[in-house]
């Protein structure tokens, strides 16, 4: 979420939680009862533990703001702490031999990071927009997890939806056309919006379009022109460059290849 002079974007509201200026800055505990009143409480991995039990989790936790384009975490950097995410928008990175990138997903609030990898953060971690998260010592929501058997099924639960979105992005990859590419990729968002109690349409879009291509494996060119060929079909509306409208979702999902007979 950006800082607006004027009121913020349908993009913005539909997506982005507003940064509560009362979060504790990094390094500092989170305020007695700050699970209770977040927005993302039924979402997220504190979902899993009782009113009364909840106390456990936030006394390991200290809350973390990100600028955008900052990074959280290091590709290759040791795992020590892991995140959930109660506003804004991560994209994971991964660096390539020839200094390129590939982005490899995105995280939205609610979601969590650093379960499904080992020793080592497996991606890079950056802000989309402003952000806000929760961070967790690994040795903590350890002992927490064996301690709540609830909280471990929840973890297990979302290292099961990292494994899926990593089927996604996989299968995204391995459509042949750009349009096929974008047409599945907004329709994923749009899914996405509607597990994160979101509407499904419109489809807010934060990231920009270089992000979108180092998603998808195209250039930033072909990006443009692929949006532009959707809108010119009638399949999306384009009100401005963080928001796309669904105007013909079955000829949508037609083009993705994902609309079953």
């Amino acid at each position: 979420m950006q800082a607006f002079v004027r009121a913020p974007t349908v993009a913005a509201m539909i997506l982005l939680k507003t940064i509560d200026p009362a979060v504790p800055h990094a390094g500092h505990r989170a305020a007695c009862g700050a699970c209770h009143a977040c927005d993302v409480r039924t979402m997220a991995v504190c979902a899993a533990l009782e009113p009364d039990e909840i106390g456990a989790l936030e006394s390991i936790m200290t809350a973390r703001r990100l600028a955008g384009d900052e990074t959280l975490v290091e590709e290759g950097e040791p795992r020590r702490r892991v995140y959930s995410l109660t506003s804004g928008m991560l994209r994971l990175v991964n660096g390539l031999p020839d200094g390129r990138r590939q982005i490899t997903g995105f995280l939205m609030p609610g979601d969590f990071l650093g379960l499904a990898d080992d020793g080592v953060y497996s991606a890079s971690a950056e802000a989309v927009t402003p952000s806000a998260l929760c961070s967790f010592p690994v040795a903590g929501m350890d002992a927490l997890a064996v301690r709540f058997p609830k909280l471990n099924d929840r973890l297990f639960a979302f290292t099961r939806a990292a494994l899926r979105r990593s089927r996604e992005n996989q299968m995204i990859l391995g459509r042949l056309a750009p349009v096929e590419k974008l047409s599945t990729f907004l329709l994923m968002l749009s899914q996405r919006a509607v597990e994160h109690h979101l509407p499904a349409d419109p489809v807010a879009i934060p990231m920009s379009r270089a992000d979108i291509a180092d998603y998808l494996g195209l250039t930033i060119e072909t990006v443009s022109r692929s949006f532009t060929k959707l809108r010119n079909q009638g399949l999306i509306d384009l009100p401005d460059a963080r928001l796309v409208e669904i105007r013909d979702r079955k000829a949508l999902e037609a083009v993705a290849g994902t609309l079953r007979a």
